[in-house]
């Protein structure tokens, strides 16, 4: 189950924060990518598909959440959205 307090968390928690590409002028998210249990704010991909070819991971390989609900590859991401990305498929 996914735990729609530790989205909120993610939001106050900025000193362990990964930024990709930061010289990039552009509109960004924050993502929780579990496992490894890292925070990451990268420039905001259009789709969970898009996201998760940026974190390069295959799409039948991890799960994408916004708020506690599960992300299709082909739903929208927002400027300023907090996304969780859990790791499903076994890495041995």
């Amino acid at each position: 189950m996914l735990n729609k307090g530790r989205d909120t968390d993610m939001q106050n928690t900025a000193e362990n924060v990964e930024v990709v590409e930061p010289d990039r002028k552009c509109q960004r998210i924050t993502v929780r990518l579990v496992p490894p249990d890292r925070l990451i704010s990268l420039p905001r991909p259009k789709t969970a598909m898009q996201l998760l070819a940026a974190l390069g991971l295959a799409e039948e390989s991890a799960l994408v959440a916004r708020d506690g609900k599960l992300l299709t590859p082909d739903r929208r991401i927002w400027p300023d959205d907090v996304i969780f990305v859990r790791v499903v498929a076994s890495a041995g």
